[in-house]
């Protein structure tokens, strides 16, 4: 316990004499930003977010190495457009280190999320501290363990050694507020982790392609996510932008009208390769309406034809 007690107050104070900054406790009672997107409450963390927010991976320069400049301007155009939620993870290159450059000062009004994909305990305690060291912060809104895929990992990560034993010490020494786990390759995996433990978010593959795969996520994961009323973070909403392709959706409308007009869903995480896409994905994010089961539906089959092509990431591990 003592080991674990310097660990946490090393981090806090490292990270505060490089970022300059101090944890907040009264993340909604802080002032929010001006801000006209949509809002939802996440699940039973009880915490409202606008319904988009602002991916860190993908191919964009959050992700490369040689683009600070240009992944700074993007997380700077975020906050002043509204948004509160960033997600990244320990494997995103350089996206931690980018996010922890302009968020500190902004800190105590956002909702940080990170990962690791390490399934033991050493690891992935290593990689949560290696992430506050980069994001220049002293805890995380919400830590979730990475794109989870196989039932080996299962076992791993719940065994006495596993990765589940660091998120819970993480909690108790208040690095981390929230628990989640992510995946994007069998919704079976992703139900059984919502059986085995109370987390309080998931992060899955919400388009409208996903139904034409044999093995689709939503009718899968979200009765079990509803009835622990867990938050459902929507990813992979374009399809990296191959649902526009000929022949598929018409923009960005469409495919984010899709997953959030999906019962269950609260919000949505979306990279942008430069200001103007972001820009956009923000207009369209603030002009959403809930659609209806018939235009839900029209859309779905817009992407029949295609839907072996954007549910790639299906094959990703």
């Amino acid at each position: 316990m003592i080991e674990k007690q310097t660990r946490r107050s090393f981090l806090i104070t490292s990270v505060a004499v490089a970022g300059g900054i101090t944890a907040s406790t009264a993340f909604q009672q802080a002032a929010k930003p001006t801000a006209t997107m949509p809002e939802r409450v996440l699940g039973r963390t009880g915490v409202n977010l606008p319904i988009f927010g602002l991916g860190g991976a993908g191919q964009t320069p959050l992700s490369w190495y040689d683009r600070e400049r240009d992944a700074e301007a993007i997380i700077q155009k975020a906050l002043e457009l509204g948004i509160r939620y960033f997600d990244t993870a320990a494997s995103y290159g350089p996206s931690e280190d980018y996010l922890g450059k302009v968020l500190p000062p902004h800190r105590a009004k956002l909702f940080l999320a990170s990962k690791t994909d390490k399934r033991d305990y050493d690891g992935a305690w290593r990689e949560l501290e290696r992430s506050l060291k980069r994001l220049n912060t002293d805890y995380l809104d919400l830590w979730q363990l990475h794109h989870v895929s196989f039932a080996s990992e299962l076992d791993t990560i719940f065994s006495p050694s596993g990765a589940i034993t660091a998120l819970e010490e993480a909690i108790q020494q208040k690095l981390v507020r929230f628990a989640g786990i992510t995946g994007h390759h069998d919704p079976e995996i992703i139900a059984e982790g919502l059986r085995r433990y109370p987390f309080h978010a998931t992060l899955i593959p919400v388009n409208a392609a996903d139904q034409h795969h044999p093995r689709p996520f939503l009718p899968v994961v979200m009765p079990i996510a509803q009835a622990k009323n867990v938050g459902v973070i929507a990813m992979k909403v374009p399809a990296y932008g191959r649902l526009f392709k000929p022949g598929g959706l018409a923009g960005m409308q469409q495919a984010l009208g899709y997953s959030m007009s999906q019962p269950g869903v609260h919000c949505c995480v979306i990279a942008a390769e430069d200001i103007t896409q972001l820009e956009h994905n923000v207009k369209v994010a603030r002009a959403f309406q809930p659609l209806s089961q018939q235009e839900l539906n029209a859309i779905a089959q817009q992407t029949a034809n295609i839907w072996e092509d954007t549910t790639f990431f299906r094959a990703w591990t």
